[in-house]
């Protein structure tokens, strides 16, 4: 499922003439009209891609989080998952096309504060979708204090409770529209500039998708979650994909969908635990799976360098447009393939783990404790 949100993320950059450095756009159709009408279809697709993202990381790491864990061990892994994708991708960037006109040598995108400045000159620059990483490290350092009363949240009331996350998602976009700047405009966009800031990019304010994908975990670890069909499940994000065609920002980038993704996150993790196969948990889905991370980081490397540099910014009618938006989908698995096994999965191996020795823990005789129930795993 992580790679069908990378994928709705790099489908909006690649069809919108959005590119780094008031660069000339270079757009896979010669015809202006259906790159329009290609704009407006996926211009949604890369905000609430990621907001995907921020649901299904609450969802995660909740799903792998155990009682007693202890904290530092949690935070290194979770440091060491981001940070050598990151810092390989960042510098990849800044070497081959963004050094010259990101500022403050590109050290606010590095060390992942720099959307917490409402600056739109620190949003992007260096490697530009990176900038939601600095969201993810909020709730990665949230997290160890969030999943306390998570944890103690009845299970007759999850599901209340779930429904107060949407409900705090609503909340921020009327705190955006009531009480956040409405001056200067942001191009494109029915919100200023400090509207979408808030909305979008702020990071505290994407925090309730987090929340909300924490307790659909709960929810589902503890067997409360209905029989619901992927039929329907299919249905509602569709209504939610049109409904975000339709409203206006800020409603339009996380809260109109948060409830499907919501629904189809659980829905699937449930029936992977009652052993149903679904097409997410196939082999070659999983792969891809794997291979988002890297996918979604070197995107800007492909679309805003690789593309111009070294293929060429020419457009095409509609065959060879869609020939070139199909080899672009495939130079980028290429790339994120080789960021997964040549950076992500070494410095996983070697350092997401401690290499001090783990104390000896006396025998004890069988049957003196009780035994642990493994909790089955979920491939989303």
């Amino acid at each position: 499922m992580r790679f069908l949100a990378a994928l709705a993320v790099f489908l909006c950059h690649a069809v919108f003439p959005l590119t780094p450095g008031n660069q000339t756009p270079a757009v896979p159709y010669s015809d202006p009209t259906l790159t329009e009408n290609l704009i407006w279809f996926f211009s949604p697709s890369g905000t609430i891609g990621l907001s995907f993202f921020f649901i299904l990381s609450g969802f995660v790491i909740t799903w792998s989080s155990r009682p007693g864990q202890r904290t530092t061990a949690y935070l290194r892994r979770r440091l060491v998952k981001v940070f050598p994708n990151h810092v390989v991708t960042w510098a990849l960037a800044m070497l081959l096309f963004a050094g010259a006109y990101t500022p403050l040598f590109g050290l606010p995108n590095l060390f992942l504060v720099n959307t917490y400045s409402s600056n739109p000159e620190y949003w992007g620059g260096a490697n530009m979708p990176a900038w939601s990483l600095t969201v993810e490290m909020l709730f990665y350092l949230l997290f160890p204090l969030l999943i306390i009363p998570i944890r103690r949240i009845a299970d007759s009331r999850l599901w209340l409770w779930a429904g107060a996350a949407v409900a705090g998602m609503a909340a921020i976009c009327v705190v955006t529209l009531w009480l956040i700047p409405d001056a200067p405009r942001y191009p494109g966009e029915a919100l200023s500039m400090p509207q979408f800031w808030f909305s979008y990019m702020f990071p505290p304010a994407r925090l309730m998708e987090f929340i909300f994908g924490m307790i659909l975990a709960q929810i589902v670890m503890r067997g409360r979650w209905p029989r619901i069909g992927l039929a329907p499940v299919l249905v509602l994000l569709v209504i939610g994909y049109a409904a975000a065609l339709t409203v206006p920002s800020p409603f339009m980038l996380f809260l109109v969908t948060a409830v499907p993704f919501g629904l189809a996150i659980g829905t699937y993790a449930s029936r992977n635990l009652d052993g149903v196969r679904t097409v997410m948990g196939s082999r070659p889905m999983v792969w891809l799976g794997n291979v988002s991370f890297g996918f979604f980081m070197t995107q800007g490397v492909v679309l805003f360098w690789l593309r111009p540099t070294v293929i060429g910014e020419a457009s095409y009618g509609l065959l060879g447009g869609t020939v070139l938006l199909i080899g672009l989908i495939a130079i980028n698995i290429v790339a994120g393939w080789l960021l997964f096994k040549l950076v992500e999965q070494p410095t996983m191996r070697h350092w997401s783990r401690s290499k001090k020795p783990v104390a000896t823990v006396p025998q004890v005789p069988v049957g003196a404790v009780e035994q642990e129930v493994p909790s089955p795993k979920v491939p989303v």
